[in-house]
């Protein structure tokens, strides 16, 4: 390693070392004895449900003193001198609360409070907080809400990761993709978490959308970059998701009906806590059946459908104990042609078991068991030949971590996450085995993280995470940092620097994710890793309104990827199967967002590039994957219209993908060795063609109303690509002479779609 990045390390140790934070100096010095200061902690609820809300604000008023909830609720303002205070209570989407106590010296309050749901879209919100703000938008993070997830437009059915493909840095391979490629990142380089959970695969439908069903979703937390050291084992981002724990105070529920599928939810209290069941199945077979009896080459089987469970225990004031499950599947079986049949059997299943232990008023834990597994069971039927493929991986893990919190000004976090993950691959053609391979490998990482208000303009977050895996005996560190600047009370400047490592890579495809596979680091094959380093201004002068700019560079070091060149793999070691490269990718993204009145929404755009490097291929040039958009402009907007109706619209605009071009094609005449005469194509550089810009606009309208006085109900009418922009998805070629473009494949024309929810 260069010695730059030991220096950095010595200096990320020395400045790990606790310090007396500067409190707020209008309550006193440094040097006042902290037996003379109050500590105030509890959960924040919602009043109907009884739900923890994850980043709800607390903020004692007339002072720059403020807090902001963990994952589980949770916050603390500590060492607060003694005195009389009105404490805010805030959470957007929810009406303010406001608590007036009275502490004495030394002593300690338990506060827990509940939040009233509120239409936060018809007020205006105003913060006075600088910790409000600053933990609102840390750098690189994005929180995703469910409202948002519901109510745009969106291809069939409500979709999580198509609502988050909107944001900046966020891009779609195409309108049949689900997968999230994050700042020049492909899927595999988002670490994906359920509860806690490794999600291997989170897609159905061939990919078109992903698993996570919006009605179990309580939070979405998105790290597009740079995150922080309580993270890791992936290159690029980080997306989080919780689901809801269940409705604390009254038994309810929520039935949706659509043109692809259907959902339904119950959850409600019992006597030691609450619980949660959400399901989803397709709802295509009457169609498809219908289709069948006139058309052939309609699918024999067509389903899909996934299983949200959770529980929770949580009668005891400081331990809340939850189980949550999660299974999903696909099966296909499309007979594409006379003699010819596809079979798709895929899905994930998940496990997680969490206790949450208050040590104390400061000090705060999780403990959490894991379990994940996904497999995929590819067949191919094509004139009596069979080809079988069986992959899977399974992970069991365990992870501690714990919150420390010594001061307002100084906070401290550490952890541990290990376990053991199998990782089985067995091919066949006609019952005869061909590639087959089992890895196993036992992977350990802890991680230290302080933040650090040293001023109350400045904020540190300085961390250090290692990693160990078993197989290849890799052990790696990784040094992460970001700092923040109060310009002015409205002005944010944010700058941060990351090293990341990644001990797996996904097999897949850009235009259909059902046959995604994951490969393992081992002897031979190093893990990737990169640096990344961002920089942003947030700004909130005016009243409702938020900009936030963001610049970033990282590179890929040791990518590793299936030789696409290789022509029989069996019998070969497991090493010489990998090809190795390279890459980086940089950009900027602008997002202006309003956040009160009738009309709510944001405008994000993306300028960025991407590029990879493999020795040997493409004249061992850099190129553009697939997926790069030099351009990506997303706009949604939302009117309330009046108390029922409301008007949503979705428009996106993106450079066009990346193509080889296909130049010619040369053959060798009289050979006198060979009867056959070998063609040979001549093609381009490698992804130098562009397909045509991509643009679209989606439109949704709803109305919300009563079912029979049993609930609240609502319809949706939708309309996607209303103006049918025929956004080519590829082009086809005739290659019985020169190469010569015959037609194009395009995307999803107009599609009209009507849904109805009930929640009672």
């Amino acid at each position: 390693m260069p010695k730059a990045y030991y220096l950095f390390l010595s200096f990320f140790l020395l400045s790990s070392i606790p310090v007396s934070g500067a409190d707020n100096p209008s309550h006193g010095t440094r040097e006042e004895s902290l037996l003379n200061r109050v500590t105030i902690n509890g959960f924040i609820r919602d009043a109907e449900n009884g739900e923890t809300l994850i980043g709800a604000n607390v903020f004692l008023m007339g002072t720059d003193w403020g807090a902001v909830t963990n994952t589980s609720g949770y916050y603390v303002l500590r060492n607060i001198p003694a005195g009389t205070y009105t404490l805010r209570f805030s959470y957007m989407g929810y009406e303010n609360h406001f608590e007036d106590i009275s502490l004495g010296e030394g002593e300690s309050l338990r506060l827990d409070i509940q939040l009233k749901p509120g239409g936060y879209t018809l007020q205006e919100l105003v913060i006075t907080s600088k910790r409000e703000q600053e933990e609102r938008q840390n750098i690189g993070r994005a929180s995703i809400s469910t409202e948002l997830i519901t109510s745009v437009p969106a291809v069939l059915q409500a979709d999580v990761f198509r609502s988050i493909q909107l944001l900046p840095g966020v891009k779609a391979a195409s309108d049949f993709s689900s997968g999230l490629y994050i700042r020049g990142g492909g899927p595999d380089q988002t670490l994906i978490l359920l509860d806690r959970t490794t999600v291997y695969n989170p897609s159905h439908f061939f990919g078109l959308f992903s698993t996570f069903n919006p009605d179990a979703i309580k939070d979405v937390s998105l790290y597009k970059g740079a995150y922080p050291a309580m993270f890791g084992g992936r290159l690029g981002s980080v997306l989080d998701v919780h689901n809801k724990d269940g409705n604390r105070y009254r038994t309810g529920g929520t039935v949706s009906l659509g043109m692809l599928s259907s959902r339904a939810m119950i959850e409600g209290p019992y006597g030691g806590g609450s619980y949660m069941l959400a399901v989803r199945r397709s709802t295509m077979e009457p169609v498809l059946a219908a289709l069948r009896a006139s058309q052939d080459n309609i699918p024999d089987t067509f389903y899909f459908y996934d299983i949200n469970a959770k529980v929770n225990v949580d009668h005891w004031e400081n331990n809340l104990l939850s189980v949550a499950f999660y299974t999903g599947t696909d099966k296909v079986s499309f007979p594409f042609a006379e003699d010819a049949n596809l079979g798709l059997f895929y899905g994930n299943r998940t496990l997680s078991i969490n206790w949450t232990h208050l040590l104390s008023n400061h000090t705060f834990t999780n403990f959490t068991l894991t379990g994940s597994e996904y497999f995929n069971e590819p067949s191919f039927d094509l004139a009596g030949s069979t080809f079988e493929r069986e992959s899977t991986i399974r992970d069991l893990s365990f992870k501690a971590d714990i919150e420390w919190i010594p001061s307002q000004s100084y906070e401290i976090l550490g952890g541990i996450w290990g376990g053991h993950k199998v990782f089985e691959l067995k091919d066949s053609f006609d019952e005869n085995m061909g590639m087959e391979e089992t890895i196993t490998s036992t992977y350990m990482s802890t991680y230290i993280q302080q933040i650090w208000r040293p001023a109350i303009r400045w904020k540190f977050n300085t961390g250090l995470r290692a990693s160990y895996y078993t197989n290849g005996d890799y052990f790696r560190l990784d040094p992460r940092i970001s700092m923040e600047y109060f310009l002015t009370s409205e002005t944010r400047l944010q700058a941060a620097f990351g090293r990341y490592h990644q001990f797996l890579s996904l097999l897949t495809s850009e235009t259909i994710s059902a046959f995604d596979m994951w490969l393992f680091t081992d002897d031979g094959v190093p893990p990737a890793y990169g640096d990344q380093y961002t920089a942003g201004i947030k700004n909130t002068s005016l009243t409702g309104y938020f900009l936030e700019v963001e610049a970033y560079y990282r590179n890929m070091r040791n990518l590793f990827e299936i030789d696409p060149f290789l022509s029989d793999a069996a019998g070969m070691e497991y090493a010489d199967l990998f090809r190795f490269g390279k890459g980086y990718a940089s950009g900027f993204e602008v997002l202006i967002q309003k956040n009160t009145g009738r009309l709510t929404g944001f405008i994000g755009y993306t300028w960025g590039l991407t590029r990879r490097n493999f020795e040997g291929f493409n004249d061992s040039r850099y190129y553009p994957p697939k997926y790069d958009r030099t351009h990506d402009l997303n706009w949604v907007s939302t009117y309330q219209m009046s108390s029922r109706w409301s008007f949503s619209a979705v428009f996106s605009y993106a450079t066009g993908q990346a193509y080889t071009k296909p130049l010619g094609r040369t053959a060798i005449v009289n050979n006198p060795f060979d009867n056959n005469t070998p063609n040979m194509f001549t093609v381009g550089r490698v992804n130098a063609k562009r397909l045509p810009p991509y643009h679209r606009l989606d439109l949704s309208l709803s109305r919300k109303g009563t079912f029979f006085g049993i609930g609240e109900a609502e319809w949706q009418f939708q309309a996607i690509n209303v103006y049918s922009r025929r956004n080519p998805w590829f082009y086809t070629y005739d290659f019985d002479y020169n190469p010569v473009r015959v037609s194009k494949a395009h995307m999803l024309p107009i599609i009209p779609t009507i849904s109805y929810t009930v929640h009672f």
